[in-house]
């Protein structure tokens, strides 16, 4: 979390520790705020960064949000222009980390195999009864979990950076 006075204007420097960034300093501006509060709406209104309850929702759709991410970051980076940065200390950085350490592995992993599991689906048996039945449901379900706390985690980092208080 961020460390400092809570008025914006008087705030020289923050420092954050965002799961797959680590430890940081950022120094407020008004560009990167903007994109940050950007990036901030896009992930915490994704099914990826709620709860996915057990009777509730489909892996798929969480996937999907998950990787729905990708296409809407770059998007606000590519119209935020090179002043939000790509350097480690800069939101373009940050937000380059998340999606390159932290989304693209667990997609690259879990994807394929949901994916290949949803092809054997008989048209007899549902998308969510499919899935309950695939052996590595729960596996896959805990790793949404875990990744979904860091998202949260960056989803804080990025309130903070866009001058939100909690």
């Amino acid at each position: 979390m961020a460390t400092g006075l809570t008025d914006p204007a008087r705030i020289k420097s923050y420092k954050f520790s965002i799961p797959f960034v680590g430890e940081m300093q950022w120094e407020p501006d008004p560009t990167q705020r903007r994109a940050a509060w950007a990036l901030y709406v896009e992930l915490v209104t994704r099914t990826s960064t709620q709860p996915l309850d057990l009777d509730l929702g489909l892996i798929r759709e969480a996937l999907n949000s998950l990787n729905g991410i990708f296409s809407t970051t770059r998007q606000i980076l590519r119209e935020s222009g090179p002043a939000v940065g790509a350097g480690p200390n800069t939101v373009g950085g940050v937000a380059i980390a998340v999606l390159n350490k932290g989304l693209r592995p667990f997609l690259s992993k879990w994807h394929p195999l949901l994916q290949a599991y949803e092809t054997q689906r008989p048209p007899s048996t549902s998308p969510k009864e499919w899935e309950k039945q695939w052996d590595k449901e729960a596996r896959l379900r805990g790793e949404l979990e875990a990744l979904r706390g860091d998202l949260e985690k960056y989803a804080q980092a990025l309130a903070e950076m866009a001058g939100i208080n909690d």
